[in-house]
């Protein structure tokens, strides 16, 4: 019955974005789009080929890297390891003005998290201290995927919250160029954060390898970034043995507009997001006048891109406009998508923000587009995607910091509580619980 309902209310274009209308129809969408997320986030041939991957690497090393460099990349390397004079040189290539944008977004992107900062908390009762204190994991490999760019902005983002939280220790792993050695940018970024070792090594191999060490470079406590299914599989297969910040899927953006908004932006927001591989640009809007216009739009500015394939492949497989009744309808199914970016491009966007439950992130009016975030507004975008951002955050200092409680008991509270204690632990079948309590209460040594 929920196909049926969606398959009356879609009407798909193979060059342009599908349509959706109605509150109904689009929430029977969303749930269909959970379902579909859910039933293929475990594919068994990518996940034995990653196993394969990840065991060769644990087994034989760096060998094993250079192999599967040499097969995947069609690099031949003597080292995954970057010497450090290499790493300098490969940043020394970056143009100046570059350098000073990029310098601007470690700055903007440093102070947004030296906000975050703080120390635990501490409350007395009777006599005791009860409280919590923070301490950052030691180690952080920050993933920076290659594929058609080095997307250096995300090393800017998962980097420079782990080092504002205290983390010690950080390795980056990135695809070789053809020649060896990293990207120009991406050995700027590193450089400029400290990194400790960079690593020329991509997919999930590389993952492999932050988790157990490269010779001298020990394995990390964690590993943060986005990459590809295979990047993505090997993550949740080594989660256990690292930490991990999430398993991010495709990127999306839902852009909430009323009539207020410019379809021109609509559009250049959605081609703005479409032109990442496997995205999912969502236009939720309650006019039928822009939702046509900026359909119409959207597959020009998406064609009269550079590489216009992946924008027009976006729009045109996963893109979908939906026309809801009003704004509310429309921030209900934004909660129902929980999209990793969410652009309100309405009246009173702050009054509309406190209803949205499930995002990512917020994108608050007209002049606070998600591409900018993406660079150097300040907070990362390292997001949570596939409908996740319903239970998880934005990469943040709690990412890279661990919470541990402290008891500093005292004996009044000790007499106070003591005996309930030693109830409860009874109550459960636990006497050597119960008697360490009363060992207490009664002064034994």
């Amino acid at each position: 019955m929920l196909t049926r309902v969606v398959a009356c209310a879609v009407r798909v274009s193979l060059s342009v974005m599908q349509e959706v209308r109605g509150l109904e129809a689009a929430l029977a969408w969303c749930a269909l789009r959970r379902a579909r997320h859910a039933s293929t986030a475990r594919r068994a041939e990518l996940a034995a080929a990653v196993a394969d991957v990840v065991a060769s690497v644990a087994r034989r090393g760096e060998r094993a890297l250079l192999d599967l460099t040499r097969r995947f990349d069609g690099v031949e390397l003597e080292s995954v390891v970057v010497p450090p004079a290499r790493l300098e040189a490969d940043a020394d290539e970056v143009p100046p003005a570059l350098r000073e944008s990029i310098d601007l977004a470690l700055e903007r992107v440093r102070a947004y998290y030296a906000a975050q900062v703080e120390s635990g908390f501490e409350v007395a009762d009777a006599g005791a201290r009860l409280g919590m204190v923070l301490r950052p994991v030691a180690s952080v490999g920050c993933y920076v995927p290659g594929g058609s760019a080095p997307l250096f902005s995300s090393l800017i983002m998962t980097g420079v919250p782990a080092r504002v939280a205290g983390v010690e220790r950080i390795v980056v792993a990135t695809p070789p160029r053809p020649g060896g050695g990293v990207p120009r940018e991406i050995a700027y970024v590193a450089s400029r954060l400290g990194a400790d070792a960079v690593l020329s090594v991509g997919g999930a191999q590389a993952v492999a390898a932050l988790a157990f060490g490269v010779g001298e470079v020990g394995a990390v406590d964690m590993i943060v970034g986005p990459g590809n299914d295979y990047v993505v599989e090997a993550k949740r297969q080594l989660f256990g043995t690292v930490g991990i910040d999430s398993l991010a899927g495709p990127t999306e953006t839902l852009v909430l507009a009323d009539d207020t908004a410019d379809p021109r932006h609509v559009a250049a927001d959605l081609v703005a997001q479409a032109e990442h591989v496997g995205a999912e640009p969502v236009l939720v809007t309650t006019s039928e006048p822009l939702l046509t216009r900026a359909k119409v739009l959207a597959h020009e500015m998406a064609a009269a891109l550079p590489t216009s394939g992946p924008a027009l492949d976006s729009l045109g497989g996963r893109g979908t406009a939906v026309l809801v009744g009003d704004v509310a309808e429309g921030v209900r199914v934004l909660n129902a998508f929980a999209p990793e970016h969410a652009c309100l491009l309405v009246r009173e966007a702050e009054a509309v923000a406190q209803q949205v439950r499930n995002a990512g992130g917020l994108f608050l009016g007209h002049d606070s587009m998600e591409a900018l975030g993406d660079y150097l507004a300040g907070p990362s975008h390292v997001m949570p995607t596939g409908g996740t951002a319903r239970f998880a955050s934005f990469v943040n200092l709690r990412n890279f910091q661990k919470a541990i409680p402290y008891v500093a008991a005292s004996r009044e509270l000790l007499e106070r509580v003591g005996p309930a204690a030693a109830a409860l632990a009874r109550a459960e079948g636990l006497e050597g619980h119960a008697r360490a309590i009363e060992s207490r209460l009664a002064g034994d040594a």
